[in-house]
């Protein structure tokens, strides 16, 4: 503690209000307070904090307050300065989906469903969550093929009748714009659409049966058949969501899981009664943290730009009524906050937990398969090659050419097993004629190891720690003596193609991996990147090459024109593309120079 905070310390109101840890001006938590003086001080004068403040309190070397009138104030506050700053020891909320809603407006004349992110307090009615885009398109695909409301953005009624469009003609709308229905008959479709979607489906089974039932008996078996499916479609979708013993109101729940470093929250959406859908949150570094304060960081995260559900039930509280009264203002009405310990709510929290624990351990099994494949790849590859240290950068290289022409060479960059696409460079291979990989090997990897001994530090290259070279001891020998004449020494190796054999400077024999094993897979993905990186950039010059030689070659186009016509369309293949009426427009080109033009180049399209 310094003294610019032992005193700020000293000068603490007894006051709501909100606090701002620094770091070298730099805001690095933001909390709120009941009382300023009391819970600021805690910091300081405790010897008891979680693993997180622990790990924060060291780097605070300054802090700011801003007092405000009510405990509800500060936490607005508190919601906004995290919101603008993402200070890093705060909870923050790094999901930025909005899941979708169907709304519908019955003031409207003619009401369309429409799908929206974000709920406005307009009048109109909304619908959902949908957990994610499949769900609101079978939704949209089975209200479209029973009720047939209209899906254009006219603007009705319209006082003089239109043609209908073809969703009239195949039974998906009512025909309004066509002055096919009146108002009413149409809001009757509306009223059966809001039903459904409130989940009184049973009826709506009932008459699509007895439809069916009448079609079959007309023999009209492919009417019959679309019926039969849109029953089984509206029974699969509503088996799909899990009845609930609850009075059938709208609930969010809320629970959390933790382990000894992050946690999980797991977020279910009950509607009418049925659980429509939920998702699962991580929150590093939160694996110590009180389960409560977890909770209220994330809520008011989570609800910033979202609509509270009537009932919000959480796994742990400690609230004296503000968060609840923040949450009414975010819905714009009645909101209840509960911590349930018994009953029928009690075991959708612990639904919610099981699904949070469950999504944790799902998180960490992925993070260590991650590990395994980069980090522990590469360290299972120095153990394989007999590296003294793991290999953080490792560099691949390969060489591209067709028959001896555009030869380039690539540079792949893999940082801690994994690829780091801004470090990767291309070579134009300038000293050797022919197809003649190794001695373009020998350029390449002279080239590259003099600009890490550049004398000019803002030109020199980083050193990398093992380089990979596409072929065998033949490609090795001349990439290694390439880069000892440069003056480096770092270790090398080379993969060949045929069996996958890892070959070593002076050594008679390949190293052979497991074919499962980690290593082997972390250096086939740089080989084969390497190639692909390679092979892609000559393809490109091979490509330019071609229409350039073309665009030499036709009569009437000298190097002024040619400087003209690259300087006007930036790339060949603009060149390429352009129309006679665009050649002429260049400056010195004239209509039969752009005509000649234009045939040469299209010359294979006839």
């Amino acid at each position: 503690m310094n003294e610019t905070i032992r005193t700020k310390l000293n000068m603490l109101p007894d006051s709501p209000g909100c606090y701002l840890m620094k770091e070298q001006g730099k805001i690095i938590y933001v909390g709120k307070a009941v009382n300023l003086k009391n819970r600021v001080r805690s910091y300081f004068h405790s010897q008891e904090h979680t693993p997180k403040v622990a790990a924060m309190l060291p780097h605070v070397d300054d802090l700011d307050i801003v007092i405000c009138a009510t405990n509800l104030e500060a936490l607005i506050l508190e919601c906004n300065l995290i919101k603008k700053h993402k200070p890093y020891y705060n909870i923050l909320l790094k999901d930025d989906k909005h899941y979708p809603y169907i709304r519908i407006d019955k003031r409207e004349a003619f009401p369309r469903l429409n799908i929206t992110r974000r709920v406005e307090n307009d009048g109109a009615l909304y619908f959902g969550p949908y957990i994610g885009a499949n769900a609101v398109r079978q939704v949209f695909g089975l209200l479209r093929r029973i009720y047939p409301l209209r899906t254009c953005n006219l603007k009705l009624p319209l006082k003089t009748p239109v043609r209908p469009c073809i969703n009239y003609e195949i039974g998906q709308c009512l025909g309004p714009c066509a002055h096919k229905c009146t108002q009413e008959e149409y809001h009757q479709v509306v009223d059966q659409v809001i039903s459904f979607l409130r989940g009184q489906y049973k009826p709506i089974v009932a008459r699509v049966q007895l439809q069916m039932q009448s079609a079959a008996q007309q023999m009209q078996y492919e009417k019959a058949g679309e019926l039969r499916d849109a029953i089984r479609d509206i029974m699969g979708l509503m088996e799909q969501q899990n009845v609930l013993q609850t009075r059938g109101g709208e609930q969010d729940i809320l629970a959390v899981s933790q382990d000894s470093l992050d946690a999980m929250v797991q977020v279910l959406f009950v509607r009418s009664g049925k659980m429509i859908g939920g998702d699962a949150y991580a929150l590093p570094r939160e694996g110590n943290e009180p389960e409560a304060d977890v909770l209220e960081g994330f809520l008011t995260q989570f609800y910033e730009d979202r609509r509270p559900a009537r009932e919000v039930i959480v796994s742990a509280l400690r609230d004296d009524g503000t968060m609840e009264a923040w949450l009414r203002s975010k819905r714009d009405g009645a909101v209840d906050l509960v911590m349930p310990l018994r009953g029928s709510k009690r075991e959708l929290v612990e639904m919610a937990r099981k699904n949070a624990a469950d999504a944790l351990q799902q998180r960490n099994a992925n993070a260590q398969f991650k590990l395994e494949r980069t980090r522990g790849a590469a360290e299972e590859l120095a153990r394989a090659l007999d590296l003294e240290a793991m290999p953080r950068r490792i560099e691949g290289f390969d060489i591209s050419n067709t028959q001896g022409e555009q030869s380039v060479a690539s540079m792949v960059v893999f940082i801690d097993g994994e690829p780091a696409k801004r470090e990767y460079r291309h070579f134009r291979i300038k000293t050797v004629q022919g197809a003649n990989d190794f001695q373009s090997m020998n350029e390449v990897l002279f080239r590259r190891f003099m600009r890490a001994m550049a004398e000019d530090e803002k030109e020199r290259w980083p050193i990398p720690d093992l380089v990979l070279v596409d072929g065998g001891p033949e490609q090795l020998h001349f990439a290694r003596s390439a880069m000892l004449e440069a003056g480096a020494d770092v270790p090398m190796f080379g993969l060949a193609k045929r069996m996958e054999e890892i070959w070593l400077p002076n050594r008679d024999e390949p190293i052979m991996l497991d074919r499962r094993s980690a290593a082997l897979h972390l250096i086939q993905r740089i080989r084969d990147e390497s190639h692909r990186f390679a092979i892609t950039h000559h393809r490109k010059l091979r490509a330019k090459h071609s229409l350039r030689s073309r665009l030499e070659e036709v009569q009437g186009i000298g190097p002024a024109r040619r400087r003209a016509l690259l300087a006007h369309f930036r790339t060949m293949r603009a060149v390429g593309e352009a129309s006679i009426e665009e050649l002429s427009c260049v400056k010195g080109m004239t209509e039969p120079a752009a005509r000649a033009l234009y045939s040469a180049l299209h010359a294979t399209e006839q």
